[in-house]
């Protein structure tokens, strides 16, 4: 990610509590969105739409738009043409609105290192002007599946997985209805990947649409509801998880790997 969105976990927190929505159906829009930077054309006609509870996983090799993809819904990045909406929001036109409205988390989570976990969430709570106890937030950071025991340990001796459910637990406490993850599961082993997938289950329990971008084929067949293959800027297919079986995970790596090529 660049040096913009890599520090958004704090920047999501700080505009204020969520207001009522006026998105109908889908919770993060884009359509027929052409985007770029400077003469360098990214992404050509994206249509993508995730609707409440859905987990929505985007796939694509390095240069194919993935990263220009979460600064379109965070609003770093302004289309050309087409429209995004966050909730309803237009994240370049209404920046709070659609920022209060979603929580992201990028590969390497950015949290104050000389505070516990529990510190973190209240502070970055603070900072978006919404006061909670420690029985909420300590309900926000188990329901992320942190344990007990670190509520009030400080972050900075925290392994990855330990600081995705940190940032969880703020999304939570926040009531967002979209959360951005980046390359979440790069760098965890098995069992944390695994740990991180039940996670997601729970927040599409909530009603939280989920949009995230990886790398990891076998993960995002686990989860998600739906898988996008983006190439050279382009949506160029989705597949939707059907049956007990879900994905057909040979025929994915096929067309993933004819992608990459």
């Amino acid at each position: 990610m660049n040096a913009d969105t890599g520090n958004a976990v704090t920047a999501s927190a700080v505009d204020g509590g969520v207001e009522a929505g006026k998105g109908a159906g889908n919770v993060l829009e884009a359509s027929s969105v052409e985007a770029g930077y400077g003469e360098r054309s990214i992404l050509r006609q994206l249509d993508l739409r995730i609707g409440p509870g859905e987990i929505y996983a985007l796939l694509g090799g390095n240069g194919a738009g993935k990263t220009t993809t979460l600064s379109l819904f965070l609003g770093f990045v302004e289309p050309t043409a087409g429209r995004v909406r966050v909730d309803g929001f237009d994240p370049v036109a209404q920046p709070v609105q659609a920022r209060r409205r979603l929580a992201y988390i990028p590969e390497n989570v950015a949290l104050y290192e000389h505070l516990s976990a529990r510190e973190n969430v209240a502070y970055l709570l603070d900072l978006a002007g919404q006061y909670e106890g420690d029985e909420a937030i300590d309900r926000a950071l188990a329901a992320a599946g942190l344990q007990g025991s670190a509520f009030d340990r400080r972050v900075g001796g925290f392994s990855k997985g330990m600081r995705q459910k940190v940032a969880i637990a703020l999304a939570l406490a926040r009531s967002v209805p979209a959360l951005l993850l980046d390359e979440p599961t790069s760098g965890l082993d098995p069992q944390a990947t695994s740990e991180f997938n039940r996670l997601l289950d729970v927040l599409r329990d909530r009603g939280i649409a989920v949009l995230m971008v990886t790398h990891d084929l076998l993960s995002a067949a686990d989860v998600a509801d739906r898988i996008g293959f983006l190439d050279g800027g382009r949506l160029l297919e989705e597949v939707a998880a059907d049956g007990e079986d879900r994905f057909n995970v040979r025929a994915l790596h096929r067309r993933y790997a004819e992608q990459a090529a």
